[in-house]
């Protein structure tokens, strides 16, 4: 059955990339939870989407400590999502002011996941295929079953074969330009495929009928009917 991930938690109801909305969407059944990891100046892995705050601070120049309340390190963001397994998706994208090209935000986040002890519960994701790569690397030199993801707005020619050959296990392409040709590629290939981000019921019911894996979705609790209902036809 297609896997309902919360996009940021149950964004639409509560903060999205907060406690709260981790909570929520585990308390509306979601099997799933997305969330965005960044860096502190100090080495904390928290978790927002942008790099800055709302206040226009970069977080990658702020100390944990002088950090909005709602803003959760990623350690309790993961406490937050018990009973789920959790997308992490790090951010570290090239055109973004917070972009370290030696990709070590990878190191930091692996070493904090594979320290929990549950490496069947981590999906790690990112834009930058690099970052992946890195990651990909540090689970195997770990002998940890992490899974990695590329994610991807347009799906570009040959990334079955490319996934296959760098060891990732699913593609997480736009949900706007995602065609039942790509699931059915990547299922061929061994791949899962969970797409980001959809609200419409109607479309929601599509991709569950198409077999995708996952999707994510700011409306966990809508999705999470229309998926049930498909299951209950004859």
């Amino acid at each position: 059955m297609t896997a309902i991930i919360a996009h940021r938690g149950a964004s639409r109801a509560e903060r999205e990339n907060t406690i709260e909305a981790f909570v929520l969407a585990g308390r509306l059944g979601a099997q799933a939870v997305e969330l965005d990891v960044r860096r502190t100046v100090d080495g904390a892995l928290v978790v927002h989407h942008d790099p800055m705050l709302a206040d226009g601070r970069l977080i990658a120049a702020c100390e944990l400590a002088s950090l909005p309340d709602h803003v959760p390190s990623l350690d309790s963001a993961l406490d937050a999502c018990a009973g789920m397994w959790v997308n992490v998706e790090i951010k570290n994208d090239p055109e973004q002011p917070d972009f370290d090209d030696s990709d070590s935000i990878a190191d930091d986040t692996m070493r904090e996941l594979i320290a929990r002890g549950e490496p069947e519960r981590w999906l790690i994701s990112a834009f930058r295929i690099e970052t992946i790569d890195r990651c990909r690397s540090i689970a195997d030199a770990a002998g940890v079953p992490i899974r990695t993801a590329w994610l991807t707005s347009a799906v570009p020619d040959g990334v079955t074969e490319l996934l296959v050959a760098r060891g990732h296990s699913a593609l997480h392409p736009w949900v706007k330009l995602l065609g039942r040709d790509v699931i059915e590629q990547c299922h061929a290939a061994g791949l899962q495929v969970n797409t980001w981000t959809c609200d419409a019921p109607q479309r929601i019911h599509e991709l569950a009928e198409w077999g995708i894996d996952g999707i994510c979705t700011n409306v966990p609790d809508v999705a999470l009917r229309v998926v049930a209902g498909l299951a209950e036809r004859p």
